[in-house]
């Protein structure tokens, strides 16, 4: 057995370059995993200067320093949070405390609705039941609010580290756009020599990984927009609020969408009931659906890598599990990362075997 195991290592890990692209991954998993809270005012700033650093890069052709051009996309960056945090944020917390409010009112129509079904459909429904599922979702109802209650208070405490992160975020931001290349020339002296795949791989994966998330943003934007300005025309309460949940749902491939349909449904249904009004809004909400999965994702995706449905579920489930909404972000570019290094391994030990074949 030892033996099959020095076999494998030797076979895979014979070519010092495959070693240290192992490592590096491995060592990076490592920080992430165990020192993710520790260090999420880090990695939220690496995340945020990597998508910054394309615009600053763009104001530099115009012959425009990288500090000059630095200093202008970070006042744009300020500028666009700030009026998201002040004109946006109320609007849906607002919204989303009124539907707080009116939920019980929802709950106990839904629940004298469905307490009329045994009386409609005596041979297919059982009061004893239907009081019985009612009981439970009262109580899974309850412990869900005793749970937000304490995680609002949890939040209120952290206020002071959530104004210490709006103050070291930015900051670090500046410094890592504006020293990129000694940031960048410090931190390669302290990696191995043999990294020339992992510079290859690198190399492959940036232009993907920039593509994806400039593209995933620009359709949270596009759909939430479009669905915002739907629901608010088709005078829908809490559009605000469901508008944000329908654009955020694109960040999980499939399961997002469906899964955002439930409280669109559940909201138009007990504002309108069975309507033409209801109708009317679950089309124009499909047409929307539709237009996201057929049009939208293939325009601005239509360069990503390839990956198979599950594949992709697996991914989201996998990083979202680990690393929380960041890995749900980074999901779909993780799982083409690990595909690009599965590709890349065995060609390089093919490549190591034609050597040994020419010089035999």
């Amino acid at each position: 057995m030892f033996m099959q195991l020095f076999q494998w290592y030797k076979t895979r890990f014979s070519d010092p370059n495959l070693s240290v692209l192992f490592l590096l991954l491995l060592f990076s998993f490592i920080v992430i995993y165990l020192f993710g809270n520790i260090l999420a005012p880090l990695f939220v700033a690496i995340v945020l200067a990597y998508l910054l650093d394309w615009p600053v890069t763009y104001l530099m052709r115009f012959k425009i320093n990288r500090t000059f051009a630095t200093l202008i996309v970070m006042l744009l960056f300020i500028s666009i949070s700030i009026f998201a945090f002040l004109g946006v944020l109320p609007t849906i917390f607002k919204q989303a405390a009124s539907f707080i409010r009116d939920l019980p009112t929802m709950l106990n129509q839904g629940q004298a609705y469905i307490l009329t079904l045994p009386a409609h459909y005596p041979d297919a429904i059982d009061p004893v039941t239907i009081t019985h599922i009612i009981g439970t979702i009262k109580s899974y109802l309850v412990d869900s609010g005793g749970f937000l209650l304490s995680q609002s208070f949890a939040s209120i405490l952290n206020i002071a580290a959530l104004l210490v992160y709006a103050v070291l975020v930015p900051l670090m931001m500046v410094f890592m756009l504006k020293d990129k290349n000694q940031l960048i020339a410090s931190m390669a002296r302290f990696l191995p020599q043999n990294r020339k795949l992992a510079a290859q791989v690198w190399s492959e994966m940036n232009g993907q990984i920039m593509n994806y998330i400039r593209g995933k943003i620009t359709e949270i934007l596009i759909v939430g927009v479009a669905t915002y300005f739907t629901f608010f025309f088709m005078d829908l309460r809490y559009s605000a609020l469901l508008a944000v949940l329908v654009g955020l749902s694109v960040l999980i491939p499939y399961i997002g969408a469906a899964a955002v349909t439930v409280p669109v449904a559940v909201v138009a249904l007990f504002q309108w009931g069975i309507s033409p009004e209801f109708a009317y809004l679950m089309i124009a909400y499909g047409i929307i659906q539709t237009l996201d999965g057929n049009l939208i994702v293939p325009i601005l995706f239509s360069e990503a890598v390839n990956l198979h449905p599950v594949v992709i579920i697996i991914s989201v489930l996998i990083f979202g599990g680990l690393w929380g909404f960041w890995g749900v972000f980074f999901a779909i570019p993780l799982a083409t990362l690990v595909k690009a290094v599965l590709n890349a391994w065995p060609a390089v030990q093919a490549d190591l075997d034609d050597i040994e074949l020419i010089e035999k």
